[in-house]
């Protein structure tokens, strides 16, 4: 069954980590070994195991943050580096669209095209690519909004983690900035999407109130079933059905099981991503709001993915885990591709 993955730092791996994602994920973990960082030959996700796994399309992401006193590999001092970073990132995708590995998907007849020629020519199709946006640290101001649509970029989060130049992300508490008013304006003229995911809680609510275009959680989980802020309560859940929203399961193991730590046993299991996924079908009373989200490596590799998915390729197992949970097959496709296929056609629709 064809996968669509709505949230993949394929760029930022490749660069960041300098990763060859033409090999395999076993010749890429080798050439890591001994490499102290967290997530170092551990990594799930290379271009090999995506097309065994029938990965076909994924939302692949650009992300640099501006935090002049940030510590990690994705804080720079101010929006311009990361503009700059981003556009780097742009590059490598546009270098593997030349030399047809990948094809950006920009609208739905794009969307359509990739998705036809999954199903007929598996083996040999180039990778659809939507290109998104996770924080958006390196829109310099609204008003480039403009410039980076014709770059591309289609889905836009306005903030990752901490407090950003456009409002709070995970791991703070506040509103929107007055830019991040202003850039929700542009993004609208633009016929982008809105992606909530990140969104401290009033942020989140004062973007919803304000943004009146269509709206998906490219990688979000349950508030209910694993507490903080970092997952959405139900309230939020239910807010996104009703604007005909999409939300995509993550597969970090933070936030799969309450209290997660690396030294727990037993190790959560892969079936509590369904766990995530049933959850949000019981607030909607259908499965037309779940999906995949995977965020595989990012930041991380198997020691903090959930037993039983060693690469990205493992995502086809969700298929038969929905199945065993009564889910018919074509809520089983829905979850798999079709509702992410449905969210962006509409959401292009409206836009055009």
């Amino acid at each position: 069954m064809i996968v669509i993955d709505a949230h993949l730092d394929l760029s930022w791996n490749a660069l960041g980590w300098n990763r060859d994602l033409r090999q395999s994920v076993a010749e890429i973990r080798a050439s890591e070994a001994g490499l102290p960082q967290k997530g170092r030959g551990t990594n799930t996700v290379a271009f090999p195991e995506m097309r065994s796994g029938k990965v076909g399309i994924c939302l692949a992401t650009v992300l640099a943050r501006s935090k002049p006193r940030g510590a990690t590999s994705i804080d720079f001092r101010n929006q311009e580096i990361a503009f700059a970073v981003a556009q780097g990132q742009l590059a490598y995708y546009r270098v593997l669209e030349e030399q047809g590995a990948i094809r950006f998907i920009r609208n739905a007849a794009e969307l359509s095209a990739s998705f036809a020629e999954w199903k007929s020519s598996p083996a040999t199709a180039p990778f659809g690519f939507v290109l998104a946006m996770e924080g958006a640290d390196p829109i310099v101001n609204p008003a480039q909004v403009e410039r980076w649509r014709r770059d591309g970029l289609r889905v836009v989060g306005l903030t990752h983690y901490g407090a950003s130049p456009y409002g709070h992300g995970t791991g703070s508490d506040g509103p929107l900035t007055p830019a991040g008013v202003e850039l929700l304006n542009a993004m609208a003229d633009a016929g982008m999407i809105l992606d909530l995911t990140h969104l401290a809680d009033e942020s989140f609510w004062q973007a919803l109130k304000l943004w009146k275009g269509p709206v998906l959680a490219s990688h979000n989980n349950c508030r209910a079933l694993v507490p903080g802020g970092r997952q959405f309560s139900d309230d939020q859940i239910r807010a996104i059905i009703e604007r005909h929203g999409v939300i995509g399961a993550a597969f970090d193991a933070w936030m799969l099981a309450p209290d997660w730590t690396l030294s727990m046993e037993p190790k959560v299991q892969i079936k509590a991503v369904v766990d995530h996924m049933d959850h949000i079908c019981q607030l909607a009373g259908n499965a037309r709001h779940i999906a995949i989200g995977s965020d595989l490596d990012g930041g991380y590799g198997t020691e903090q993915t959930p037993a039983g998915l060693d690469t990205i390729a493992d995502l086809q197992k969700i298929a038969l885990l929905l199945g065993e949970r009564g889910h018919s097959e074509a809520d089983v496709a829905a979850a798999m591709h079709g509702n992410w296929m449905r969210c962006l056609e509409t959401a292009w629709a409206e836009a055009a």
